[in-house]
């Protein structure tokens, strides 16, 4: 049966529909087998496990998992080999699900006690841990099992293939891992510390599937804050190593992981993005990435064709994360990669691919592009990327509708010339039931980008933000829990409460509602700054012709405003002053009357108290303040 099935899917599958697997999982399990015949039951299952998913699904379905894990208490450590070599060919299979691995308790620190056994115990054991680590959870149970103290020794082993499994092992133990990065700096091996090790294994004559594992061990440490950004080994070693992977020279899988685990690299550091950008011509290199696959003429090869398809998206996906990266906070970086060769159209072209992925990776590299107001002004207008993001916007999945709305909210800034075709292409009704979702990243984005479209704008658009929103939605995002939501509800009450024409209009239809929410947070228990907002909106407010009135009749918001006037807060107090300013401003039409009712409140003495503050701003405004009742 061995040498019949060996490299022949055909006769794999045929021995699977005669019944062979149940068959062989029985000799195997029986303790009256012989070891021989034991261990070559195991080496038929896995070479069964080497053909097809579907294959592989068969063995699952007959349990294939708890026979070899109990195989592995055998004390023949011929069959434990065989054992857990066909463990490692089932459970690298995609249709394994990992934590088939988990189940039980003690499979874990008995794999641990097999790495001592051989070689081949380690390479297959580490390659078992390595794929069926998936997220959090898993790097716990590993790290918790020893994995770190058990698997570090064997990155000097004498076995290149032990070497490359225990370093893909690290790699998935620290992949956004504190926990076990931090671990990872101190571990020595033969007097060594780890992160030496690793630097070892990128250097240029090491194999790049070395090179590529040891840079990721390295960037996640970095990322997790174990090593310094601008630590020698990130900046001459792991960056470098990983601008190399992005060249044409490398396999297109390569490439790929190159690029991807260096956008992760650098996502967060300026200094580390400058750097980037600025070696071996690493923006025009990945202009490259879209050039897949190449034209058809020049392939006779069917085979490549297939092998460039597949893996065409990947490498766009790739580059437009990685521009994401590099643009992310630098002016000059955002030039230079606007102005590699034809770069709107491509991410504009990847706003409507058909995989999400590359449209995810697309929106990101404009969302990072989009933070530079000199590109809004240009490259942004000249190519109308507005239009296929509102397109982007319309039923995307949630992950993809944040960073679209985050860079909507980057459009609609009033330096922006996409602003105008933006509304008139349905934008508020969009933004408004984004302010509705139960996912707190798209509520602020929604009402963020209607703040950001109130400034400045004219009435009519105010209008139709509020009746898009409805009171009751402006109450509700008023009463939301997260504090972000409530100032970006506030930034956009504000906005719409500026120049007096639009106050006097909006408080005529709303009044009654917004002084009933300015109420309800003043009365709330909210932190300094939101309360500082609220009592700016308050100011705009006074500083309408007929809105004042709404104030000036509502004993109960003057007590607050006098309140705040004496609050031990330097910035609550100079907003209550502005609120009293605008009401009593002399120029105005019974301004008399709303100075003797302020007085009658004791709001002079106050006044005349602050006018001796040691704070300049207070003293300044509150001796404004009274010159308008000398005038």
């Amino acid at each position: 049966m061995k040498n019949a099935v060996i490299g022949n899917n055909k006769q794999k599958a045929n021995l699977i529909v005669l019944g062979a697997v149940p068959r062989l999982l029985y000799l195997l399990q029986q303790e009256s087998s012989s070891t021989e015949l034991r261990t070559e039951c195991a080496v038929v299952l896995g070479s069964l496990a080497m053909g097809t998913e579907n294959n592989v699904k068969s063995l699952l379905d007959c349990h294939i998992i708890p026979a070899l894990l109990q195989g592995l208490l055998s004390p023949d450590l011929k069959f434990i080999e065989a054992c857990l070599r066909c463990l490692r060919t089932v459970f690298i299979s995609p249709v394994t699900p990992e934590d088939l691995l988990y189940t039980d308790a003690t499979v874990i620190s008995h794999l641990m006690a097999l790495l001592s056994r051989s070689r081949y115990t380690q390479e297959y054991i580490c390659q078992i841990f390595s794929h069926c680590c998936k997220g959090p959870d898993h790097q716990t149970i590993l790290f918790n099992h020893g994995a770190v103290q058990n698997i570090a020794h064997l990155l000097v082993s004498s076995s290149y293939k032990v070497r490359m499994q225990a370093l893909k092992c690290f790699s998935v133990l620290a992949f956004e891992n504190p926990q076990v990065s931090m671990t990872l700096v101190n571990v020595s091996v033969d007097g060594e510390l780890l992160p030496q090790i690793f630097v070892k294994m990128l250097q240029r004559d090491k194999p790049i599937e070395m090179q590529l594992t040891s840079a990721k061990c390295l960037t996640s440490m970095c990322r997790a804050g174990a090593i310094r950004t601008d630590d020698s080994c990130i900046v001459l070693k792991t960056l470098p190593c990983l601008v190399r992977m992005c060249s044409k020279e490398r396999l297109l899988e390569e490439r790929v992981e190159g690029a991807e685990t260096l956008a992760y690299l650098i996502e967060t550091d300026v200094e580390l993005q400058r750097i980037a950008s600025i070696t071996d011509h690493l923006i025009v290199m990945l202009a490259d990435y879209f050039k897949y696959p190449s034209s058809v003429s020049a392939i006779t090869d069917i085979k490549r064709l297939d092998h460039d398809l597949k893996h065409a998206h990947e490498l766009r996906q790739a580059a437009f994360k990685l521009y994401a990266s590099l643009g992310a906070n630098d002016e000059d970086i955002r030039k230079k990669i606007i102005e590699t060769e034809n770069m709107m159209d491509r991410i504009v072209n990847g706003l409507s691919e058909s995989s999400i992925k590359v449209r995810l990776a697309a929106v990101r590299c404009l969302h990072s592009l989009s933070r530079s107001v000199q590109q809004l002004r240009t490259s942004f207008q000249d190519h109308a990327v507005w239009k296929p993001l509102m397109k982007v916007l319309q039923n995307a999945p949630n992950e993809i509708l944040i960073v679209a709305s985050s860079t909507l909210c980057n459009l609609l800034l009033e330096f922006s010339p996409s602003k105008e075709p933006i509304l008139e292409s349905g934008a508020i009704e969009l933004l408004c039931s984004l302010t509705q979702s139960e996912n707190l990243a798209l509520r602020v984005n929604g009402i963020w980008a209607l703040m950001n479209m109130a400034f400045q704008a004219e009435q009519k658009i105010k209008s139709d933000i509020l009746r898009g929103l409805s009171t009751e939605q402006l109450f509700q995002l008023l009463s939301d829990s997260d504090v972000n939501v409530l100032m970006k509800t506030l930034g956009l009450l504000r906005n719409l409460l500026s120049t007096r024409p639009h106050i006097d209009h909006i408080m005529s239809t709303h009044g009654k509602q917004i002084m009933q929410a300015v109420t309800l947070i003043l009365e709330g228990e909210h932190n300094i700054e939101v309360k500082e907002q609220t009592l700016c909106i308050l100011a705009n407010i006074a500083d309408g012709t007929t809105a004042k009135e709404l104030i000036m009749t509502n004993d109960d918001i003057l007590q607050k405003i006098k309140y705040y006037m004496s609050h031990s807060n330097a910035k609550l107090q100079l907003a209550a002053m502005f609120c009293i300013s605008n009401l009593i401003w002399n120029e105005e039409e019974g301004s008399q009357e709303r100075q003797d009712k302020l007085r009658d409140m004791g709001i002079v003495d106050i006044l005349h108290k602050l006018s001796q503050s040691s704070d300049p701003n207070l003293c300044d405004k509150a001796k404004t303040a009274l010159q308008q009742y000398l005038a």
